[in-house]
């Protein structure tokens, strides 16, 4: 008797990151579910369009996606940034940033977890950043990302007993389109950037990736509540222990 192909659920995955842990996943033989606001091209998995920012059409859509697919992985992913110094941001930067960071995970574990419970098994990883840890320009940012850390800690104690696991990875400066657009190729603003880095390079969505195949393995049955700074040693001796 063959064996079903994992089912994981992964938001934010039209490009960068969640592109790349799409097609990680799919390499590893995983049916990949994908919410975004547009088809990535060359996606074969079911897929979702769904704007987070809307909160009835968010809970419409995973309310389908669980009763269609029965997801026991997740991997929150999606994200927005609207990096301003604390003087020029506004209350709707703040309300988007909550909305997509923090309210829109919170209700993708709210809808997926009791399946999992159901099935004493699950894996949830969440894509914070080590923006969470401070740094000039994230102040809602980087506050949503800490809420988020907050958040998988909790939710991670409260479902253990269950066979769930809830990790966070915090990406360092990946090379993506959106860092591409903020410290061009050539600009001074990356090489500041770069020097930061004691690895001097940018990371790889891929290996992101990799880190985030991890903790969605039966192999990681006793790993919960942890936070992962994938960060080429950005964070090294500012993240608390």
């Amino acid at each position: 008797m063959s064996q079903s192909p994992p089912v994981t659920l992964v938001t934010g995955m039209s490009r960068g990151i969640g592109a790349a842990i799409a097609h990680n996943l799919q390499a590893k033989g995983h049916k990949v579910v994908g919410i975004a606001r547009t088809r990535p091209e060359g996606f074969d998995g079911p897929f979702y369009p769904v704007d987070l920012a809307n909160q009835a059409a968010t809970a419409a859509t995973l309310e389908q996606i669980v009763a269609e697919h029965h997801p026991l992985r997740v991997v929150n992913n999606a994200g927005l940034a609207r990096n301003k110094p604390l003087a020029d941001a506004t209350l709707d930067d703040f309300d988007a940033m909550v909305a997509i960071n923090l309210r829109a995970a919170f209700q993708v574990m709210h809808a997926t977890i009791p399946a999992m419970r159901k099935a004493r098994f699950g894996r949830i990883v969440n894509i914070g950043s080590r923006a969470a840890l401070g740094k000039p320009g994230r102040a809602i940012y980087g506050a949503t990302k800490a809420g988020l850390l907050g958040m998988t800690r909790t939710i991670a104690l409260e479902t253990a007993a269950d066979g769930i696991t809830v990790n966070l990875i915090g990406p360092g400066p990946i090379e993506t389109d959106m860092i591409r657009i903020g410290y061009p190729e050539g600009s001074q603003a990356r090489a500041e950037l770069v020097a930061e880095v004691p690895m001097r390079r940018f990371g790889q969505p891929e290996e992101i990736a990799t880190a985030t195949a991890y903790f969605l393995s039966d192999d990681a049955g006793f790993t919960t509540g942890q936070a992962l700074y994938v960060c080429g040693g950005i964070t090294t001796g500012s993240a608390p222990s």
